[in-house]
């Protein structure tokens, strides 16, 4: 089930909140569960099974991790159950996320030899990636000591299989919604109408925007790699630059809106990213509760910057490396995430991810972080690297080719003015957020953007969905 459907827009959502509405606060956790689990069983069917078995050994496991003060349990027997436990987490990712793409290796290597290896085709869990780093924050901070672990089965249900991150989040680290998580909730009419405008500024930035750009984008990226120009190529690197933030910071948006609805409070997710001057800035802008998650949970344990500066160039290598093999099990994803922690690095040894910068240097550097950026899209959305660089490669050389016909068709007069519309993003200061104004600012120019979206741009989208012209999200596929 998508945010963007008629069937959650018109029945789910209504049943839930009035659900949480009338009834006791004390059920708020239950309904927010069971009503999760139905909402991941529409699209993820059987896969329903694997999320319970990962939450029964996540959720058993969590007592025995906490710190003992009594010595029952030394200390080496929680760092033995933490390792096996987030081994088993991670053992359910690598087989259904990745299995494919190694066995794609190991029949490639093989047939080298004349050898023939069958591929292991297994279909994707929706939200596995998400859910996964949930259950890993979950038992390491139990572990450290952040939080005491859950006891009630129906609360850890709640943080893990809660419907509005469930599927692509933002991560919620446990530690962050731990305190929440009891049933102290009093102010629920409150609560909605603090999260509604939220959830609808991002349908408005999914169903708007993001959904309007897709066929162009589309076009641009299906263009065979022989009949790619320079138009074509730039078209669709920064249409999907666009298009990528408008779906992802939307569903980020919806999510965090939701949460507001049903009485959490969830991480931000963006800032403005594209008003970013280097991109060590872009991370700390861009999906950031992912960005957090590794830091935490990685990056720090290695050594973070501690040690050498050649050891912080091999942390934010790993760390990117990892970064780019979260999102997909393919080389294309493996070289976007080396290509930014390059960037990183050369950032971190010339003392750029630092330095100030006048206002003129601002806007140059703002730029060329930017174009850095629109390259390393290229690779994330191409099938494969031959396309990709491909792609890459034509942006770097001007012609006069212009439009294929099939682009042409797809850059409708509306996808154009939406995609000049959308490029203000790219201009835009980097605060205030429109997101957290939108939900708590008392200003003027926040109210008058509230009404905005809950009327004129929620009805708009709210048209656009019933008409089905919807797509997916983009980070459903991670």
């Amino acid at each position: 089930m998508s945010f963007v459907s008629p069937l959650f827009l018109w029945y789910f959502l209504p049943a839930i909140l009035i659900a949480v509405l009338v009834l006791p606060r004390s059920w708020r956790n239950g309904i927010v569960a069971v009503g999760s689990l139905l909402f991941y069983a529409t699209g993820a069917g059987a896969f329903t099974l694997l999320l319970l078995a990962c939450m029964v050994v996540n959720f058993a496991a969590g007592p025995h991790l906490e710190p003992d003060p009594w010595g029952m349990r030394s200390q080496a027997q929680r760092r033995w159950l933490l390792i096996g436990v987030v081994a088993f987490d991670l053992s359910i990712l690598l087989v259904w996320k990745y299995a494919g793409f190694a066995t794609e290796q190991i029949a490639w290597f093989a047939q080298l030899f004349g050898g023939d290896v069958p591929i292991a085709e297994l279909a994707l869990p929706i939200g596995i990636s998400f859910f996964t780093f949930h259950h890993i924050s979950y038992v390491v901070d139990i572990y450290r000591g952040e939080r005491p672990a859950l006891r009630n089965p129906v609360a850890f249900g709640t943080y893990i299989s809660m419907f509005p991150q469930l599927a692509a989040g933002p991560i919620v680290r446990y530690h962050e919604i731990a305190d929440q998580l009891p049933q102290h909730r009093s102010h629920r009419l409150d609560d909605i109408a603090a999260g509604f405008p939220r959830f609808a500024l991002g349908l408005c930035k999914k169903a708007v925007i993001a959904d309007s750009l897709a066929p162009m984008v589309d076009a641009c990226f299906s263009t065979p790699a022989d009949e790619m120009t320079f138009a074509i190529a730039w078209l669709g690197a920064i249409g999907y630059t666009l298009q990528l933030y408008f779906d992802f910071s939307g569903y980020s948006d919806m999510a965090i809106g939701l949460g507001r609805m049903l009485g959490f409070r969830l991480p931000e997710n963006f800032a403005r990213p594209y008003s970013s001057v280097t991109v060590t800035e872009f991370w700390r802008r861009w999906h950031m509760s992912l960005s957090r998650w590794f830091r935490d949970y990685v990056y720090i344990p290695l050594g973070g910057n501690r040690g050498s500066a050649a050891k912080t160039y091999r942390n934010l290598w790993i760390v990117f490396l990892l970064t780019g093999f979260w999102h997909g099990a393919a080389w294309t994803y493996v070289v976007w995430g080396l290509y930014h922690g390059v960037l990183l690095v050369v950032e971190r040894a010339t003392g750029r991810d630092t330095s100030p910068a006048t206002t003129g240097a601002r806007v140059g550097r703002r730029a060329l972080t930017l174009v850095l950026v629109v390259f390393g899209w290229v690779f994330f959305r191409s099938p494969d690297l031959g396309y990709a660089f491909t792609v890459v490669g034509t942006m770097l050389v001007p012609d006069f080719s212009g439009l294929s016909d099939v682009v042409a068709t797809a850059l409708t007069n509306q996808r154009l003015v939406l995609l000049l519309a959308a490029l203000a993003v790219f201009f835009l200061p980097a605060r205030p957020v429109t997101g957290p104004m939108l939900e708590s600012a008392r200003t003027t120019p926040a109210t008058v953007l509230r009404i905005g979206v809950m009327t004129v741009g929620a009805i708009y989208a709210a048209i656009l969905v019933a008409t089905g012209t919807f797509s997916p999200f983009l980070y459903y596929q991670f």
